[in-house]
């Protein structure tokens, strides 16, 4: 009786590791801006749907604005597929950050962009360096990110993204 009382004892202490081993890490609650200004919390970008896509950029980062411009001429097929949002969240400080609006604008793009003017979001995803994209599934789960850009990177994103097609 005394065994199966250790067993189990130890099933339960050692469960919430052996639980935690498959799942990824979850976009973090931060609140950051609009480019109107108004508040938008991170738990917006998930709804249990469809995967989305978040990049950290700033307008003086040129790495930035080239991979933001390679996505956008494949985002809408990628919307149609896979019902992909992209989430362009410029950290841009309070000196820049009036930049942001009319630099999108010229840009055409057509994602959500926001603001991390006081890099909430950027620390809470311990972010050292821009341009940072992640992709995550349809929970918020973070399954994939990387740091810097090279030309053709956009295909290992569409990779990972069809990877999460249901």
């Amino acid at each position: 009786m005394k065994r199966i009382l250790l067993l189990a004892v130890c099933l339960l202490a050692f469960s919430p590791i052996f639980a935690q081993e498959n799942n990824h890490p979850r976009i973090p609650s931060v609140d950051v801006k609009t480019i109107d200004g108004e508040t938008f919390s991170t738990k917006q970008m998930y709804t249990g749907e469809h995967p989305f896509i978040i990049s950290l950029w700033a307008t003086w980062c040129v790495p930035c604005r080239e991979e933001l411009e390679a996505i956008s001429m494949v985002y809408d097929d990628w919307v149609e597929e896979f019902g992909v949002t992209l989430f362009a969240v410029s950290i841009d400080d309070s000196r820049s950050a009036s930049k942001v609006a009319p630099f999108v604008r010229s840009k055409g793009w057509e994602y959500v962009v926001l603001q991390d003017v006081n890099s909430d979001l950027k620390r809470a995803l311990n972010v050292v360096d821009v341009p940072f994209l992640c992709i995550c599934n349809k929970y918020g789960e973070i399954v994939w990110s990387h740091t810097s850009y090279a030309p053709g990177g956009e295909e290992e994103i569409y990779e990972v993204l069809k990877s999460l097609k249901d």
